[in-house]
């Protein structure tokens, strides 16, 4: 028994590795596409498109491991299946739940990867890559095309107009309330260098006090100004949700949830990582149903079948969490919800195939 276990999971192992082989590189072809549209902007050179596409290679990985472990299982199986290696397996007493186990072994590997490349190697190259793409085309870290960052605490509201780099903020502006919401003070920055332990060096600084009467205005040539931004919060502010670890999308939806901001897209991101987590093992599952069907279509009819479907899980998932999203549904109800009702079906037909 154990020898078949080690046959069938080397199977759906060789298969992962050879979806993983055909996708990674189909998917990073068009980020290269992509970046290439940039190639003779500012500095930003083919050498950079090619080093940008290869530092989101790893993230790329762990976007596609649902559907690598999909095809992987799908024509690992799918080949026994048509060499009747799986009839062979059925006679020798092995039912398919226990066939099953192998790939949800292999399974477990390709999610424990995963995991170690989202908090090890991903988020970090990934920002880096920003970064990077930023200087060479000449832009700043912002959110939002001419908007800024945007931040606020309990008493004050912070807008960056772009980070330079972790040590520099340009067009800075202040906007201090008291406990009736009205703005008593406005402070206007050309640029600031930031210091440790959120010590801010305001330059060119131009502050108005506001008062029932009048409003006076000033002009200082430097500020000093604590923030109410740690260097870590401000790191996070210049990052897309999706290239921060676990743990950093965690602290930084705290922080927002308390400083009253809305922390949604930093909820569903977090929610959506471990989304992927249960849609990778729904979908090994689920291929089970391709392989112990009829054989007459042969392996690329299943392989067909299978990228079709998973083609339309993907849009059907990414279709979901852009509606719970907007409409404010519960992320962690959201983001598995698609992986948990495909292993829900898969479940149901192993149990039925046994009992």
């Amino acid at each position: 028994m154990k020898i078949c276990y080690r046959y069938i999971a080397l199977q759906v192992l060789t298969g992962m590795i050879i979806a993983t082989v055909v996708l990674l590189p189909l998917f990073s072809f068009f980020d290269l596409l992509d970046q290439l549209d940039d190639v003779g902007k500012g500095t930003y050179t083919a050498r950079d498109a090619f080093l940008y596409t290869a530092m989101l290679m790893p993230r790329r990985f762990i976007q596609i491991a649902p559907f690598i472990a999909l095809l992987g299982t799908v024509g690992a199986l799918g080949g026994l299946a048509v060499n009747l290696e799986l009839v062979a397996l059925r006679v020798a007493g092995l039912s398919p739940l226990m066939i099953s186990l192998a790939p949800a072994g292999v399974g477990g590997v390709l999610i424990a990867s995963t995991v170690a490349l989202e908090y090890l190697v991903a988020p970090q190259l990934q920002q880096q890559a920003i970064v990077l793409r930023a200087v060479a085309l000449e832009q700043g870290a912002e959110l939002g095309k001419g908007l800024g960052i945007w931040t606020r605490n309990e008493h004050n509201i912070l807008r960056i107009g772009e980070m330079q780099h972790k040590g520099r903020a340009v067009d800075i502006e202040v906007m201090h309330f008291d406990k009736q919401g009205l703005m008593t003070v406005h402070i206007h920055a050309q640029y600031a260098d930031i210091f440790d332990k959120s010590m801010w060096r305001l330059h060119d600084v131009t502050v108005r006090i506001f008062t029932a009467d009048r409003i006076a205005s000033r002009k200082i040539h430097t500020l000093r100004w604590h923030s109410f931004l740690g260097p870590e919060d401000i790191a996070t502010l210049t990052k897309p949700p999706e290239s921060l670890t676990p743990l950093e999308l965690l602290h930084h939806a705290e922080f927002l949830k308390m400083t009253g901001q809305k922390a949604d897209a930093y909820v569903m991101a977090l929610w959506r990582k471990v989304g992927s987590v249960v849609m990778t093992i729904a979908m090994i599952l689920i291929a089970i149903p391709f392989v112990f069907g009829s054989v007459r279509e042969g392996l690329g009819g299943k392989l067909v079948l299978a990228a079709l479907m998973g083609i339309s899980i993907y849009l059907l998932d990414q279709i979901i969490a852009n509606v719970g999203l907007v409409f404010q549904l519960n992320p962690l109800a959201v983001s598995i919800a698609p992986g948990m009702v495909l292993i829900t079906v898969a479940a149901y037909w192993l149990l039925r195939r046994v009992f």
